[in-house]
């Protein structure tokens, strides 16, 4: 089989759009990215401080540290929090496997629970996943829409634990008014086809705690004190790139437009496909929630079969993820019993949605997934 993907081109309506991305901001992304080389700005200058300051006040912390992904935001996060062998940690398995590799690095052991309809934790689980050993929640706000964090962090302050927020997926969003990645320790992604994405891998680490931000600047420099030459760990090379962050910080002051826009999107999608047999689209906002709308996420037991129709019909859908976590065998995970999880590996297909996705792209979408439906007979 060709695994090789397609190019975006080969597409009429493709997942995301990086070229058109990169046009629309080319004066001054090119400014910021030829004003870092000109000037030999390039490891731990103005920029990175500048980024750094302007996505701390717009997350609604007091500090933000750049880091080199999102990975180590939660490894560091997790390190902070003296998370340790023997520990444990609540965690979800729908995610990437980053967020269950960064417990596993700290030599702690993940504790998984399932999810509810919405993607995100089933906090009603948490008292059963509880021992005297756990240590730390990690709750993901998966699609761009944050867990109940009025229960998480109820929960954690019941029980003395930790909280670190995998916000990867959720910039922008938020519960009771409160920014993902401020109700503690928050974790962010700038991977290229995030809705904030850099150029090249990069991440973040929110926090109103002067000790964690302390932490986490020294483990992204080897342990240094840049300041003063001192090493106080064995740490890590793990420092947001100069002229990534010099990007993002001309981005950053465009994320609220392309946040409404993505907003706009998703409303489109979800009236255009309401009342459709055997498919169910995401909820969106709801409660104290404003979402972020990273993905648009429909479930339906006939996925793949319709993800085929889509592709035929040129149009770019992701999967996330094909099998739930367990099921690689790498990850050595065991077999928890998370019905949700599994049932959703096999029904959630991501249309497309960027900040560049027009109307006339999100209507055909619409109407090809009509044609497949109508077509079918309901399962």
């Amino acid at each position: 089989m060709n695994n090789i993907p397609r190019r975006l081109d080969a597409y009429r309506v493709p997942f995301v759009k990086p070229k058109e991305h990169y046009l629309r901001l080319k004066p001054e992304i090119d400014g910021a990215f030829i004003g870092c080389l000109k000037n030999g700005d390039l490891i731990h200058r103005q920029q990175l401080l500048d980024f750094e300051k302007h996505l701390s006040a717009y997350v609604g912390t007091k500090y933000a540290i750049g880091l080199a992904s999102g990975y180590h935001a939660l490894l560091f996060g997790l390190m902070a929090a003296k998370v340790g062998p023997g520990d444990e940690v609540i965690t979800v398995a729908h995610t990437f496997a980053a967020s269950v590799s960064a417990i596993v690095h700290t030599g702690a052991k993940p504790v998984l629970i399932d999810v509810q309809d919405d993607f995100n934790m089933d906090v009603t689980q948490l008292k059963t996943a509880l021992s005297n050993r756990t240590k730390a929640i990690m709750p993901v706000h998966l699609n761009g829409r944050l867990c109940d964090m009025d229960q998480v962090m109820d929960f954690a302050d019941k029980h003395r634990l930790a909280v670190i927020e995998d916000a990867c997926q959720a910039l922008g969003a938020t519960h009771g008014g409160t920014m993902a990645g401020a109700f503690a320790t928050g974790c962010f992604s700038f991977y290229p086809f995030k809705s904030l994405g850099g150029f090249g891998d990069g991440g973040a680490l929110t926090t109103n705690d002067p000790d964690v931000a302390r932490f986490a600047t020294l483990m992204r420099y080897n342990g240094e004190d840049r300041a003063t030459g001192d090493f106080f760990y064995h740490g890590h090379t793990a420092l947001l790139d100069n002229v990534q962050a010099a990007v993002l910080d001309v981005k950053l002051r465009h994320f609220p437009a392309w946040l409404e826009h993505r907003r706009e999107i998703a409303a489109i999608y979800s009236k255009g496909l309401a009342g459709i047999p055997g498919l169910s689209t995401p909820r969106i906002d709801g409660g104290k929630n404003r979402d972020a709308c990273q993905n648009y996420v429909i479930r339906t037991v006939q996925r793949d079969s319709l993800r085929a129709h889509l592709t035929a019909a040129g149009i770019e859908t992701l999967v996330s993820w094909p099998k739930p976590l367990w099921e690689h065998a790498g990850l050595s995970l065991g077999k928890p019993n998370l019905p949700k999880t599994k049932a959703i590996c096999q029904e959630v297909l991501s249309l497309p949605l960027c900040a560049e996705t027009t109307h006339e792209e999100t209507q055909f979408v619409i109407d090809s997934i009509r044609s497949f439906t109508s077509q079918c007979p309901s399962p």
